[in-house]
């Protein structure tokens, strides 16, 4: 059965991700134009536009449509900023970040995800702004250099402050924090002081965590 794709994506736009509160053009045309089963495992490619998590291996999955497009509003991205991506995956969001911003660094911890990854972005011609680099993200130092948003795709207990240092004033953090079944998406507003900040509650959902973020083990006496 030859699976019309076009289609697919269009009926989950307008089913799944416009019904849950996405209203944003940019972001709507970026996920109604750009070909998620290109990023999908070729053994769940039928399932690439179903409201599903989708595993991508090595513990990795793919994030729920709907989810995926509001994270992307969340960032409130404009052509000329400069995103970090922590936790590249399927390389699909990754895309989605190249054609919202001017720039984009995806840190990916398993090797084989990254070039996975680099090889779907390459195959489509999608990316060409992204950069993948393997690097552990609780590891990783930019430097001197700070971002407009920094986009993290698995859950974390609590989160970083590292991650909250590499925005620039005004700078957006996307995350899910929290342990389940009570996990929320947020969004961080950096401020010009220190440790300015406001802190957005957005949604309750689930995602697999971060490596290195998971909660730590509670010990019953």
């Amino acid at each position: 059965m030859t699976i019309d794709y076009a289609r697919a994506r269009e009926l989950m736009v307008e089913q799944q991700v416009r019904p849950w509160e996405v209203l944003d053009f940019a972001v709507l045309d970026v996920i109604g134009r750009l070909p998620r089963e290109a990023f999908v495992p070729e053994s769940h490619r039928a399932l690439a536009y179903a409201d599903l998590e989708l595993p991508l291996g090595h513990g990795a999955k793919m994030m729920k449509p709907v989810v995926e497009g509001r994270m992307l509003q969340a960032l409130q991205l404009k052509p000329g900023d400069s995103v970090l991506e922590i936790g590249t995956g399927s390389g699909y969001i990754s895309a989605c970040l190249g054609a919202l911003a001017r720039e984009v660094i995806s840190l990916e911890l398993v090797p084989e995800l990254a070039a996975a990854a680099r090889a779907r972005l390459d195959a489509t011609g999608l990316g060409v702004n992204v950069r993948i680099e393997t690097a552990d993200a609780f590891a990783y130092d930019p430097g001197e250099r700070r971002f407009d948003a920094v986009c993290v795709t698995g859950a974390v207990t609590e989160i970083p402050e590292r991650f909250l240092a590499w925005l620039r004033p005004g700078g957006r953090l996307f995350v899910v924090r929290g342990q389940a079944p009570v996990m929320e998406a947020v969004r961080v507003v950096k401020g010009e002081g220190v440790n300015a900040a406001t802190t957005e509650s957005l949604f309750e959902t689930e995602l697999e965590y971060l490596h290195g973020a998971e909660p730590v083990p509670q010990f019953l006496f």
